[in-house]
């Protein structure tokens, strides 16, 4: 639990897998060709029941879950785990120099993801990240009854998590649409969806569907935008 110095202030909420780096570095193209594979394995139609599941329970693994009984950690090792990260990503200067730059004297930092912890960990090793990052709430897959984004249970589960008990100290930023708008239903202060400045086409499983962009608080084409859209959260 956080302090009542640490709980007064501002809660910056960062999104890992397409947003800390961008869509163009073609992670998720791997990681649906794993999943896929891994959907084929269980002698199931690949494609089709991955979209369903995802659009269904905000993930795959967790129609596999519920449908298929898998071992939810043996998906992660053969999937999420397999991923050539250390041959893809390496550190990006402007976003090491961007996490710097928020004002610690008044503002916390974290990653909120849905992927697994050693997923994401391995992630902000790889991009020089993690010593800037405070905390990460992710996907528990060793639970059996795990929650993910959008879900309002994982959201309040990662305010319970960092200490916040007002959401309006709340800022967070996702490259899914639906996630963005979710929290901010939930009375996040400033909710904003980050699109990569040339739209990555075969990155097509977090689309937007019926929601709007004026349900959320602003659109960044780079994490460099922050410096205007949240400007009181940056040391001056």
């Amino acid at each position: 639990m956080a302090s009542s110095i640490e709980s007064s202030k501002y809660m910056v909420w960062l999104d890992i897998d397409n947003t800390l780096y961008p869509p163009s570095m073609k992670i998720h193209d791997l990681m649906a060709e794993r999943i896929y594979a891994y959907f084929r394995s269980l002698g199931l139609d690949a494609e089709p029941l991955a979209t369903r599941y995802y659009m269904d329970y905000g993930l795959a693994i967790r129609g596999l879950i519920c449908h298929h009984q898998i071992d939810p950690l043996d998906f992660d090792r053969k999937c999420d785990g397999t991923l050539p990260l250390d041959e893809i990503l390496k550190p990006n200067p402007d976003v090491i120099q961007l996490l710097k730059d928020f004002d610690r004297e008044k503002t916390r930092v974290w990653a909120l993801t849905n992927a697994y912890k050693d997923h994401a960990n391995r992630v902000l090793t790889i991009l020089g990240l993690s010593e800037l990052v405070e905390g990460v709430v992710y996907c528990d897959y060793a639970s059996s009854d795990f929650t993910c984004k959008p879900e309002p249970l994982f959201y309040q589960q990662a305010l319970n998590q960092a200490g916040v008990t007002d959401p309006t100290k709340c800022y967070f930023i996702d490259d899914s649409l639906k996630n963005v708008v979710a929290a901010k239903k939930l009375g996040w202060k400033s909710c904003v969806l980050y699109r990569e400045s040339t739209p990555d086409s075969s990155h097509p499983v977090k689309s937007s569907g019926s929601q709007s962009d004026a349900e959320i608080d602003a659109v960044v084409s780079s994490l460099q935008e922050l410096r205007t859209v949240w400007s009181h959260l940056f040391k001056q």
